[in-house]
């Protein structure tokens, strides 16, 4: 059974760039996006250095036996497909995001950072693939709240309803230290 474990932190500050590796432009749409985790995605990927582009389409899902897998584990099935076919299905797909991909040379498990394009900017987030979820791993001082679970921030969340889109009160609710980036502190200020 192909598990994805992954932890999901918020990223504050830049100390981040002085361990990237390589960039890469993701475009990702959900053709299926439900309540219960199950997710259909097509995702495009445009290399920023060789300009190699690829494509995939990954369902995820939560384990059947979800007692015997921490919140942090789904499963992952990924498949390579033609970029073309990629571009039509992203046509189909109602709700995307697009966002740079950064991967980083950090100890203890395979580390990437998504810094994401509007309407979701300012959010960049940290994410790690484990092999065990009981790993324990070094946090970098760059990374903040652990989003790890919170079912809003995930990405066909954002693709579905955007951070643009959030009130105020939505962001103090789930991301106090991303209110003041996103300008909505003043809105939220005013009304009370």
């Amino acid at each position: 059974m192909p598990l994805e474990i992954e932890r999901r932190f918020l990223v504050v500050g830049e100390g981040w760039r002085e361990h990237c590796l390589w960039q890469v432009e993701l475009c990702q749409g959900y053709l299926v996006s439900q309540a219960d985790g199950l997710t259909l995605r097509v995702r495009t990927s445009h290399g920023q250095s060789d300009g190699v582009s690829q494509a995939w389409l990954t369902l995820k899902a939560v384990p059947p036996l979800a007692h015997s897998a921490p919140a942090l584990a789904r499963l992952e099935y990924e498949y390579s497909i033609p970029y073309g076919d990629a571009l039509e299905l992203l046509q189909l797909a109602p709700e995307q995001l697009r966002k740079q991909r950064y991967g980083l040379n950090l100890p203890g498990g395979d580390w990437v950072l998504d810094v994401f394009a509007e309407p979701n900017a300012p959010l960049v987030v940290a994410e790690v693939e484990l092999a065990d979820p009981d790993e324990m791993i070094n946090l970098p001082a760059w990374c903040g709240d652990e989003l790890t679970g919170r079912h809003q921030l995930s990405n066909s969340a954002l693709a579905r309803y955007p951070l643009q889109q959030w009130s105020g009160s939505e962001l103090q609710d789930l991301l106090p230290s991303l209110l003041f980036r996103t300008g909505k502190a003043a809105v939220q200020d005013g009304n009370n």
